[in-house]
């Protein structure tokens, strides 16, 4: 007999594999989430489901790297670009404060590497200052970054300090679990996900999917509220094929957790 407590009778992540019509409605299990946890899903038809706090905004932390990918992530992957990180660079640190060592683009993307980022973002100012002018560099970083801007950004002609706040440290870039999902839904950010798929979804990724094993990837990410602790927490964002999920976890749970939690939740064993 169905126990409505257990999580996942019937996985959610077999269920999220499956992206094509099917002539009978798909039933998801309602996964068990716990107290200041949000949840958003598409298993590839378009729809969004949503579970617990999956609207409420909150700072989006590392994720915001991501974004950064959909802006320059083909430029940089071009370049193979690459950083040696000591853990500080004159008033910026790392999120790891004893460094990296010497990083790629996956690399960083996987560790946030917070100074390859500003690094890799200081010589593309100097790119787009030359191919558009100020102005205009400005309007395209504020469309790509607008769904989570807000009003937060003073007004202006001239393009803002790329300091760690465009990395996701402190309350600059919001989101909420939902509206991130629908953001990495547009097709404007399938670059995104190619780029998750390639970079955060592990060696062996290639092998996998020459063998139709077509495997997760995940991003982690840590975020700060200042003057708001509550608003602080860890996301995992992630998709296999044509599903995504976003999962928000509340202050106190680290990156470790969080992945803990989402292979719960998707009812990963491996």
């Amino acid at each position: 007999m169905w126990n409505p407590r257990l999580l996942l009778i019937a996985p959610l992540a077999s269920l999220l594999l499956v992206a094509q019509p099917s002539p009978t409605p798909m039933v998801l299990p309602v996964p068990v989430l716990q107290p200041g946890e949000g949840l958003a899903l598409t298993i590839g038809d378009g729809e969004v489901h949503t579970y617990g706090e999956a609207r409420r905004e909150v700072p989006m932390g590392s994720l915001a790297l991501l974004v950064w990918m959909r802006l320059e992530g083909s430029e940089w992957a071009s370049r193979s670009v690459q950083f040696k990180c000591t853990g500080a660079s004159g008033p910026s640190t790392c999120s790891n404060r004893k460094g990296h060592g010497k990083v790629d683009l996956s690399k960083a993307l996987r560790e946030d590497c917070n100074l390859a980022f500003l690094s890799w973002i200081a010589q593309a100012q100097v790119g787009w200052k030359f191919d558009y002018g100020e102005a205009a560099a400005r309007a395209r970083l504020e469309e790509v970054f607008a769904p989570f801007l807000g009003r937060r950004l003073p007004t202006g002609d001239g393009l803002p300090p790329m300091t760690a706040a465009w990395l996701g440290d402190g309350d600059l870039l919001r989101t909420s679990p939902e509206a991130f999902l629908r953001w990495l839904m547009e097709p404007e950010q399938s670059g995104v996900v190619t780029f998750g798929q390639r970079f955060l979804a592990g060696f062996w990724v290639d092998f996998r999917n020459l063998m139709g094993k077509e495997d997760w990837w995940f991003k982690t990410g840590t975020s700060s509220a200042p003057g708001d602790p509550k608003a602080a927490g860890t996301w995992v964002a992630g998709g296999r094929g044509l599903a995504l999920v976003v999962l928000h976890l509340p202050q106190g749970q680290g990156k470790e957790e969080a992945m803990a939690r989402i292979r719960k939740i998707l009812g990963l064993t491996s």
